[in-house]
């Protein structure tokens, strides 16, 4: 499940755990895919799925939560939460790298 979004974190340096939770109350199952950079691991993924009658698994919900947001953005499919983490982590790898230039210019 989600292999895109294993494989794009991989790509980009980051380093994940996959955590597998069972509700007892509810028919969804989740997983739980923390990530970030070095030591912390900061950002999370959190995929609500259930079963097809057939047996396929269905994504029904993810969210994602970057930094520890109160408040997760919430994707129907793994396109579109690969394409806003496109954006917005090359919005922070540019501002990381003018943060270290003005640094070395002090």
């Amino acid at each position: 499940m989600l292999s895109r979004t294993k494989e794009f974190l991989r790509q980009h340096n980051y380093r994940y755990e996959k955590s597998y939770i069972r509700p007892l109350m509810a028919p969804e199952s989740v997983y739980v895919f923390k990530f970030g950079q070095e030591n912390s691991l900061n950002n999370r993924v959190i995929i609500r799925y259930g079963h097809t009658w057939t047996g396929r698994q269905r994504i029904n919900e993810i969210d994602l939560r970057l930094h520890k947001q109160k408040h997760p953005r919430v994707f129907q499919n793994e396109a579109d939460m690969l394409d806003y983490l496109e954006t917005h982590l090359a919005q922070r790898e540019q501002r990381r790298a003018d943060h270290k230039d003005d640094a070395e210019k002090v």
